[in-house]
């Protein structure tokens, strides 16, 4: 009998040898929170200064652009437009017109405009891309205006035929229907699209440059700018299919090359006939 106590006193001892602490558990928990917030505090201060070493060297290289295009927009076109861009009486205000426009203006050499008239025109480029992306940056930097276009509304890849009716209705009047341009008042004229960049026609109907309307995103959104661009790309990729094209200015070249060559053949005839008869 005094041996099963002992073996009792001893299991019971064995199992309050074996029995956790609660203070054990609380320990556990505390060391988890601990580790899991360490590593956490730790991952996400790496992040935080990787992202800022990049946003920071970002705004560098964005201020140096902006420097870099202040130095050429004072050596070539201040003596217009003023060192601060506000404009003179030889050149309008640059304030708020945006990167798209310097990159249209400048991109297709109608600036810096070689002499005074009814509007600038076309010309050989006078400035690289970078040098034409760092004057664009100084500009934007100037006030807020329409950004350069995003790369995918460029791919000529939309609704031609959507593209058609909305050149039709918004740009033929002056352009022409197939692109090939036309004449306006004062000696002003709406140039032909053939071989125009789709960057520098989504630019155009962006800003509106010379005597072209302004074509916001709400009066034609980018998908529709982009579907127009379509259809100019298709007419440049498919001649027409009716013979001599006569420069696709309509019914007026149709008009003249009947009546003088038309006419001009009736007549000879006539003379031909008249004479042999004779």
């Amino acid at each position: 009998m005094f041996s099963s106590q002992k073996s009792g006193s001893s299991a019971q001892g064995k199992k309050k040898r074996g029995r956790r602490s609660p203070l054990a558990t609380f320990s556990l928990i505390v060391v988890g929170l601990l580790t899991t917030g360490g590593a956490y505090a730790l991952f996400t201060s790496t992040a935080s200064a990787d992202s800022g070493t990049t946003a920071t060297a970002t705004a560098a290289t964005s201020q140096s652009q902006v420097n870099e295009g202040q130095k050429l927009f004072n050596a070539n076109c201040a003596s217009c437009h003023n060192m601060e861009g506000s404009g003179t009486k030889a050149g309008p205000s640059l304030i708020g017109v945006g990167a798209a426009a310097v990159d249209f203006q400048v991109g297709t050499g109608r600036m810096p405009a070689a002499a005074n008239g009814p509007q600038a025109l076309q010309k050989p480029v006078q400035f690289s891309n970078t040098q034409i992306q760092a004057m664009a940056a100084y500009v934007a930097s100037l006030g807020t205006g329409p950004a350069e276009p995003s790369s995918k509304y460029l791919q000529a890849n939309g609704n031609a035929a959507k593209g058609a009716e909305l050149f039709r209705v918004n740009c033929a009047m002056c352009h022409n229907v197939a692109g090939a341009g036309g004449a306006l008042t004062d000696g002003k004229f709406a140039p032909p699209l053939k071989g125009v960049t789709s960057k520098h026609i989504y630019e155009a109907m962006l800003t509106g440059p010379q005597n072209m309307p302004v074509f916001n995103d709400l009066n034609i959104k980018p998908q529709e700018k982009a579907d127009i661009i379509t259809y100019l790309k298709y007419l440049e990729k498919n001649p027409s299919p009716g013979g001599f094209e006569l420069g696709n200015l309509g019914p007026v070249s149709e008009g003249l090359f009947i009546w003088i060559f038309g006419l001009g053949a009736i007549v000879a005839i006539t003379v031909w006939l008249t004479a042999k008869s004779n």
